[in-house]
Order: C-alpha cells, then sequence, then structure tokens
C-alpha cells in the first residue's frame, strides 16, 4: 500500500462522529469476563457473542473500525459470511491486534515487555490477505515512584516502531498503544510525567524507523489520577493535562488520537473524551478505541442466552452514539 493509501485509512477511522470498537480480548481476557456472568467459555459462544456486536443494525453509523483477534478474523457468521465480510457490508473498516502479549522484562521484574516480533511480518501478510487494514500493538507501562525503568521505556518503544514499520510493510495502519496504567496510588502529575517520556521516547523510536507518520494512529491512555489515589482529578482536569502531555509529544503530522479507556466507567470515558473535544481544535482528531467502555452493557446484558442478542445490541449503539457525540463535543448526560 502506497502512503496516501495509508493516510485514506487512518483518516477514515478517525472520520468525524466516529470511533474505533476494540474486540481484540484475548482468549484468557475474554474468558474472564464469560466467567464472571457464569457463561460457558467456549469458542461457540465467543464466536456468537462477537457475531452480536458485528452485526448490531446501524453500527455503522457510529463505530469506523473494529480490532479483531487472530480466532476471530477467521470466525463466520451464522449466514457463512466471514467476520471481515460482515464488517465490511457494515461499512466497518477491519483491523487485527498483533501483539502476543506483556510479559516481564528480564532484568527488570516489575516492569513489562510485549512479545510478538518474531514472525510478525509473515503474520501480517496473512492478516492482509484475511482482510485487515490496520493492526494494534499495547504496550502496558505500570507507574510508582520508582517505575517504570528508562529501559522498559525504550524496549516497548522500539518494539512498538518496529511493529509499525513492519505494518506499514505490509499495507496496514498501525495503531500504536503506549498504555501508562491507572493502576496504584499515584497522582495525576506522576502519571502525567511517565505518559509524556512515554510518548516522546514512542515518537523518537518511530523516526528512527522511518515510520510514515501520516499512515498511523496513536491509542494512548488519558492522564488520569492513580485508582487508589487519595486525590481523584475532575473532568477538566484530565483534560487539560492529556491534551498537554500529547501538544508536548505528538507531531501534528499524526491524523489522529483514538484513547483506551483504561479501567473508567462507561460515562467517565465518555464524559472525558467530550470535555476534550469541548476545548477547542487540536492538531490531531481526538477519538476513541474503547473496549470495556463500549462492550460492558451489551455483555452483561446478553450473558450467554441468545434471546438476549437484541437488548445488547441496542445497548451497544447506545454507548456507540454516546462517545459519537463526545467525538464531537456534543454528549450530554441527557443522553443516557
Amino acid at each position: 500500500m502506497k502512503p496516501h493509501e495509508l493516510e485514506a485509512t487512518a483518516r477514515a477511522l478517525v472520520a468525524a462522529g466516529k470511533g474505533i470498537l476494540a474486540a481484540d480480548e484475548s482468549g484468557p481476557t475474554i474468558a474472564k469476563r464469560f466467567q464472571a456472568l457464569a457463561v460457558p467459555v467456549t469458542e461457540e459462544n465467543r464466536r456468537a457473542y462477537r457475531e452480536l456486536l458485528f452485526t448490531a443494525p446501524g453500527l455503522g453509523e457510529f463505530i469506523s473500525g473494529i480490532i479483531l483477534y487472530d480466532e476471530t478474523i477467521r470466525q463466520k457468521a451464522t449466514d457463512g459470511a466471514t467476520f471481515v465480510e460482515v464488517l465490511q457490508r457494515q461499512g466497518i473498516i477491519p483491523g487485527i491486534k498483533v501483539d502476543l502479549g506483556a510479559k516481564a522484562l528480564a532484568g527488570f521484574p516489575e516492569d513489562k515487555i510485549t512479545e510478538g516480533l518474531d514472525g510478525l511480518r509473515e503474520r501480517l501478510a496473512e492478516y492482509a490477505r484475511l482482510g485487515a487494514r490496520f493492526t494494534k500493538w499495547r504496550a502496558v507501562i505500570a507507574v510508582d515512584d520508582d517505575h517504570p525503568s528508562r529501559t522498559c521505556l525504550a524496549a516497548n518503544a522500539e518494539a512498538l516502531a518496529r511493529f509499525a514499520a513492519l505494518s506499514q510493510e505490509a499495507g496496514l495502519v498501525p495503531i500504536v498503544e503506549p498504555e501508562v496504567l491507572m493502576d496504584g496510588e499515584h497522582t495525576i502529575e506522576r502519571h502525567f510525567e511517565v505518559t509524556a517520556a512515554a510518548q516522546q521516547r514512542v515518537f523518537q523510536s518511530l523516526s528512527e524507523h522511518r515510520v510514515h507518520l501520516e499512515g498511523i494512529l496513536l491509542k494512548p491512555n488519558m492522564v488520569l489520577s492513580g485508582k487508589e489515589c487519595s486525590h481523584q482529578a475532575g473532568m477538566e482536569q484530565v483534560a487539560e493535562a492529556t491534551l498537554r502531555c500529547l501538544r508536548r509529544g505528538v507531531p501534528a503530522a499524526v491524523p489522529g488520537i483514538v484513547f483506551l479507556s483504561g479501567g473508567q466507567s462507561d460515562e467517565q470515558a465518555t464524559e472525558h473524551l467530550n470535555a476534550m473535544n469541548r476545548v477547542g481544535p487540536a492538531p490531531w482528531a481526538l477519538s476513541f478505541s474503547y473496549g470495556r467502555a463500549l462492550q460492558a452493557p451489551a455483555l452483561r446484558i446478553w450473558a450467554g442466552v441468545a434471546a438476549n442478542a437484541g437488548l445488547a445490541q441496542k445497548a451497544l449503539l447506545h454507548r456507540a452514539q454516546c462517545n459519537a457525540a463526545a467525538r464531537l463535543g456534543k454528549y450530554s448526560a441527557d443522553m443516557e
């Protein structure tokens, strides 16, 4: 794919009034969510649940792209169409998670490094043949007074850059995700410090690997107080700190920022995105790439019961519509 084609796909993923649904939960992650609702953990239940999401009527009005998992991109709907074809019918761009998860960083047991670079070129070629048009790789960065180490930031930035370069080589738009976790007692000021350092190191590595910035998206965390912090920053403070952080380290060449929800409640993730889009013009489109913050109500309603599918789809559409409004700065609590 030529640079202008990568740019067109990246811009389509952050089209006005739309965002990305992350449906790329690994086997162990979706198993935990099913088990919490007493849903049997089977391939058929995973397939049925994903079909419920992907076939929600009108989903393409609010969702530009969906991130799939290796199992999911190979599955089919009950009518025999592949899930890629199901998304294309809705006008939704199919994407794929390509990393193999975070492990302890050797020599730094408190830090994580994401694995999956071995064989990635071949996997990307296969995913492109299966119909994927964009990719995602997540780095996991934990925060306390002494962590992350500089080695952790450098190693994860290098992995993200190599992933991005390989994705573009395969004609796929990379979504670069350096997630600085909100777990812990840290203040919003400490979260800002680590997030800024992580983003600046990532873009240094992307430049070194000659990644075409106009053909990527950044999927960052918002700058937040740690979950266990005694003082929780308010909505306006989160919006201001997040935008200030992005302006320090993210080049204007990047077409869009698609935030992760990162453990926020459904409504908080929507409110914070809305607050940022109300602040005023930014160099990048400010959108969303949410998983739980879009799916959680639908999963609770479905709970493995086929007869609940219609109501579950309505719940998904409601959250998608709320976040699509936040993408434009037009969300209000009355929508809930």
